[in-house]
């Protein structure tokens, strides 16, 4: 297996298309790219934005450039000397009529070819939860009629311009007949001869019929566990790794599959053993891949919570903490809110599936006869809270139970729900337990395993929609730490927790992506360094912000449900602004300042209907959402100029402090165990938000002329905050790791200690093997040297301070490859000589 050396993810349509990246084969050569790696490819809903929305599976959407532009693309790639890594989408498919498996199934019902590939629960019809209002409603109101679908000429039931085709033998030679129906009653009663029940989009929590991802009912669970259905899905996949064009496969959200370990398994024997296969996967606090799984790991959400470590001042955080709690008028108990928001996935979100859960266990309770008859109010008691409880994304059983490992897992959260203050009655959670590690009657066997499964594919999409697509919009007290891949309860910060996780990394998954910037990441890798600062100043920022929310204070509504934004939101619409702020913004440049302004209310918007407190998607409040998005704006009006101002003048020490956590996290990445990944454009600065904004195509134009100068090294104020200098040091790292491969796979990871007066200020570790070493020095926690004008900090800030060498790293000769300089060591390294040049430094062995 040919494991990269860096890894550049490259998101498709938005105007990506396959010739184009082809055109960026030079550059990412240049970078020190080893593979492309793209998201997914394959035909999508029309005007799809990201892809996952898959229609076809053995098809390349031509909106790209098709199989011609994608060979295009490979031959490109592979004349450049990189290799291609596809994401792939086994867990669904887009719920559309645009699917052709997919419309075969609404046609057809059972009697589809395609009926057992998606993941549908036949005891009814199909539940197609895309109506505005219950069926009756809009049949009354004349929303639907029965028209020729345009596109087969065949009758269907026409909702404004979607036609839902009939099934032939509700119309079998009376197509005329049917043609010519107006009256609403009888097209009520064709609609009852379907295989599927048109439903208002409101009810699907409660009554959809199929596995969907997480919420989105456009999304259907497709059932690869079935052999016949991974051979479908995966022809196409499969082909392009066997012709050579494709040297790497990225699952998508592998926790959603019925049985992960059986499928990866058959996707290795299938992809061969030369394939580089990583899944994505989030991982709980002390959480591993199993490690019989046939991967290389994943896709590094991890990484971002590990390298947190390093830049968060874990001696301040309570203060900002408390300063939090007092504008949100009461101590936080986040354990008791992740529970609450749990619940309400529980009870309302996804209520369907909570039920099908029941409705299995009621069904083996009626059959086994080791308990006396429960209550169904007892049992759906325990799976209640059995479900709140689960401190993980899942466990991994199959039809013969659950393996050892997650039967621990599961022990300790029956004990968390005995022993806490909400435990249902005793005699249904050991009747749950018995379901899920497979002790019950042969002759329920079947459905406990159904039952098992169910469950599975259930605690992933709760724990993601409580955790980071609730709570990080409810809670604020550092948005940085509202990240994929942590968690918001309270944990200890320290660089000791960095190295166990990064020689963690080393022994279990060294080839798995290192990832600081994703399509799915909440803010940029660079917006997410800055705010660290934040916690290096929680008086200083606490000072700001009220000091904001009083010179704004006339831009609040007064609504009848409370003032809009109300404080925690006000607190977090200053702090996200300090995020996206460019770091050589102008305020006075209108333009810019207009272009800054729409993306910001895009993203206060989403993150106001994302907390589910005083709005949602599915029941918007019009007036709270007008008058904070308003805020949001009126913050960045021409006309605002003393607040801008103000902003402008506090932010800087933040800026600077965040650019020096910039490099310090881009330099971890790019030299600690895994596999650098880096997202389309943050070899620059990336101070993106949340989705649909984090998609934007990068200044491509800009990033290959500062690439083509590499020779010059980088030092002016502008070249930090232009991104530049990040771009140079990462294309110089990048191209050590293709020359040394094995020092950074297989190589030890040393910490480093120091001492001296900025001891605390330093993070150090080596990587070193037989025949070579990599010394990294980078500076933390440096917020309080930035009250200048300059993001640099001289060498004479560092004197006083050394890092200490092991044996087998002293009394060398080290080149600086940033630098450019050599240099010899004895037992110490002192800071004030080797950071003259950088407040970094990267010092190779010679």
């Amino acid at each position: 297996m040919k494991v990269p050396t860096a890894t550049y993810r490259i998101q498709f349509r938005n105007g990506m298309t396959f010739d184009r990246a082809a055109a960026l084969v030079p550059y990412l050569k240049r970078l020190g790219i080893s593979h492309l790696y793209a998201s997914p490819v394959f035909t999508a809903t029309t005007g799809s934005t990201h892809g996952y929305d898959v229609t076809d599976a053995n098809e390349i959407d031509p909106a790209i450039g098709g199989r011609a532009g994608f060979e295009r693309m490979v031959r490109a790639l592979k004349a450049g000397g990189l290799g291609l890594i596809l994401d792939i989408v086994p867990n669904h498919m887009a719920a559309s009529l645009e699917n052709p498996w997919w419309r075969d199934v609404v046609e057809n019902g059972e009697n589809s070819r395609y009926a057992r590939h998606f993941d549908i629960d036949w005891s009814r019809r199909l539940t197609l939860p895309f109506l505005g209002d219950t069926f009756e409603k809009v049949l009354e109101a004349g929303e639907i009629s029965i028209r020729l679908d345009p596109k087969t000429g065949r009758p269907a039931l026409a909702y404004y311009e979607t036609f839902y085709p009939l099934t032939p033998s509700s119309y079998a030679g009376g197509e005329t007949a049917v043609l010519a129906t107006t009256d609403k009653a009888a097209i009520a009663r064709l609609h009852d001869q379907q295989p599927y029940r048109l439903m208002s989009w409101r009810d699907m929590p409660r009554e959809l019929s199929y596995r969907r991802f997480f919420e989105i009912a456009g999304l259907v669970g497709v059932r690869v566990e079935d052999g016949s259905v991974f051979d479908d899905t995966h022809h196409l996949i499969l082909e392009l790794v066997h012709g050579g064009m494709v040297d790497g496969l990225r699952v998508d959200h592998v926790d959603g599959l019925a049985d992960p370990k059986g499928y990866l398994e058959r996707l290795r024997h299938e992809a061969g053993p030369d394939c580089y296969i990583i899944v994505e996967k989030i991982l709980g606090e002390g959480e591993h891949i199993p490690a019989h799984w046939p991967v290389s790991g994943t896709t590094g959400y991890e990484f971002i919570a590990a390298v947190s470590d390093v830049l968060i001042d874990a001696g301040k955080l309570d203060t900002l903490r408390e300063t939090y709690q007092r504008v949100v008028g009461h101590a936080v108990d986040m354990e008791a809110e992740l529970r609450a928001a749990k619940l309400m996935m529980v009870d309302n979100n996804f209520a369907g599936e909570v039920a099908t859960l029941l409705k299995l266990a009621m069904q083996i309770q009626q059959v086994e006869d080791r308990e006396s008859a429960l209550a169904e109010a007892s049992v759906r008691s325990a799976l209640r809270e059995l479900l709140v409880a689960f401190p993980i994304y899942r466990t991994y059983g199959t039809r013969e139970g659950l393996p050892t490992e997650d039967r621990r897992v599961l022990g300790e959260v029956l004990d968390t729900v005995r022993n806490g203050p909400n435990a249902p009655p005793l005699h249904a959670l050991a009747f749950l337990e018995r379901i899920l590690i497979g002790d019950v009657e042969q002759s329920v066997a079947g459905r406990a395993s159904v039952f098992r499964t169910r469950f599975q594919q259930l605690t992933g999409p709760l724990m993601a929609k409580s955790m980071e697509d609730t709570l990080f919009y409810r809670h604020h007290v550092l948005l940085a730490l509202n990240e994929v891949g942590s968690e918001p309860l309270p944990r200890a910060f320290s660089l000791a927790r960095f190295h166990g996780a990064m020689e963690t990394r080393l022994q279990r998954e060294p080839d798995a992506l290192s990832g600081t910037s994703t399509h799915d990441t909440k803010r940029g890798e660079d917006a997410r360094a800055r705010l660290y600062a934040l916690s290096e100043a929680p008086e200083p920022w606490a000072e700001a912000t009220a000091r904001w929310a009083e010179t704004n204070r006339a831009l609040i509504s007064a609504l009848d449900d409370g003032p809009a934004p109300e404080p925690p939101v006000e607190w977090m619409v200053y702090q996200a602004l300090a995020g996206v702020w460019p770091a050589n913004f102008d305020p006075g440049n209108l333009e810019d300042l207009k272009a800054l302004e729409e993306r910001f209310a895009a993203y206060v918007g989403k993150a106001l209907r994302e907390a589910k407190l005083r709005t949602n998607w599915g029941d918007s409040n019009e007036a709270y959402e007008k008058a904070v998005i308003g805020y949001a704006r009126a913050l960045l009006s021409p006309g605002n100029q003393t607040f801008l101002a103000d902003f402008s003048d506090a932010l800087r020490p933040f800026i600077h402090a965040g650019l020096v956590n910039s490099l310090t996290q881009t330099i971890i990445k790019l030299t600690a165990p895994g596999v650098p990944d880096i997202y389309q454009g943050s070899e620059g600065l990336d101070f993106s938000l949340v989705d649909p904004d984090n998609r934007r195509e990068p200044d491509f134009e800009t990033l290959e002329i500062w690439l083509s100068d590499s020779e010059r090294r980088p030092s002016t104020n502008e070249e930090w905050q232009s991104g530049r200098l990040k771009q140079h040091v990462t294309a110089i790292l990048l191209r050590l790791r293709q020359e040394a491969p094995t020092l950074f796979r297989k190589g030890e990871y040393l910490p480093l200690g120091a001492a001296g007066k900025r001891a605390e200020n330093i993070v150090a570790f080596a990587r070193a093997d037989t025949e070579d070493a990599l010394i990294l020095i980078a500076p933390r926690l440096v917020f309080s040297a930035f009250h200048t004008a300059s993001p640099q900090l001289g060498a004479d800030r560092w004197a006083e301070t050394e890092v200490s060498l092991p044996e087998k790293l002293a009394h060398r000769r080290y080149r600086d490859i940033c630098a450019g300089k050599t240099m010899h060591f004895g037992e110490q390294v002192a800071l004030s000589r080797v950071f003259a040049d950088y407040p970094f430094a990267l010092l190779l062995a010679e």
